[in-house]
C-alpha cells in the first residue's frame, strides 16, 4: 500500500496551518509551524503572489487529505461516494472521513495521531464488533464497538495508555468505557460535532471543474 513517508511537518508548513499530524509534539515548542511557519523549500526573493481561486481550492483539498492521511485516489473515491449521497456533498465527505476506523481510534484517545492510530489498526491491535480488523479505512456504523485485542492489553503501550486516557477529550458522537477501554459509536457524527479547519465547499468546487 502506498503511503507518504517524508517528514509530515513539511505538510503543515506547506498548508500554512497546524494539521495535528505529530500528536503531542504539535503542542510543544518543537512544533515546526511555530519554529518555521514559512513554506518548505527555497524562499523567493520577491513578494509571494496571492493564491488564485483554483490555488485556494487545491490547498483546502490537500489540507483535508493530509489531515486524514488519505492518498489522492482514495480521497477521490470518498468524494464520489459523498456526491452520490443525499444532502450537502462537502458535509457528507467530512462525515465519511470521520467514520474511518483509524480516525475513530484516534478520536477515542487510543492514539496521539491518526498515523499512530492507523499503525495500531494495521498491526491487528484493534477489534471491531468482536472481530479483529487490519483495515484502517473501514467505515464504522452507529452502534459499533471498538476495543483492544486481549493480547494487546498486555503490551507496554496499553499499560501507559490506561492512566492517561481520562485526560483526553472524547467527541459527543462517541462513548468510552474508561475502565475496560471499550469505545462505542453512539451516533453518526454531524458536521457541527467535527472540528475541521478545512473549507469543504472549496473541495467541492475543486472537483466540480
Amino acid at each position: 500500500m502506498a503511503r507518504y513517508t517524508a517528514a509530515v511537518c513539511r505538510l503543515c508548513r506547506r498548508s500554512g496551518d497546524k494539521l495535528m499530524l505529530k500528536g503531542s509534539r504539535c503542542f510543544s515548542p518543537k512544533c515546526a509551524m511555530d519554529r518555521r511557519p514559512k513554506p518548505p523549500g527555497q524562499q523567493p526573493m520577491r513578494r509571494r503572489r496571492r493564491l488564485s481561486d483554483r490555488g485556494i481550492q487545491l490547498r483546502e483539498k490537500q489540507k483535508a487529505r493530509y489531515s486524514y492521511g488519505v492518498l489522492e485516489r482514495q480521497f477521490r473515491r470518498f468524494f464520489g461516494q459523498a456526491e452520490r449521497q443525499a444532502g450537502i456533498t462537502g458535509e457528507n465527505l467530512l462525515v465519511l472521513l470521520e467514520r474511518r476506523l483509524d480516525n475513530v481510534v484516534y478520536r477515542l484517545g487510543f492514539a496521539d495521531s491518526r498515523a499512530q492510530a492507523r499503525q495500531l489498526v494495521m498491526h491487528g491491535h484493534i477489534v471491531l464488533n468482536g472481530r479483529k480488523t487490519d483495515i484502517p479505512s473501514a467505515l464504522v456504523k452507529e452502534g459499533d464497538t471498538i476495543n483492544w485485542k486481549e493480547s494487546s492489553t498486555r503490551t507496554e503501550y496499553y499499560k501507559q495508555l490506561v492512566p492517561s486516557i481520562e485526560s483526553k477529550v472524547i467527541p459527543s458522537w462517541l462513548s468510552l468505557d474508561m475502565e475496560k477501554l471499550i469505545g462505542r459509536v453512539a451516533s453518526l457524527p454531524t458536521p457541527d460535532e467535527i472540528e475541521a479547519k478545512v473549507e469543504w465547499q472549496s473541495i467541492v468546487e475543486y472537483y466540480s471543474r
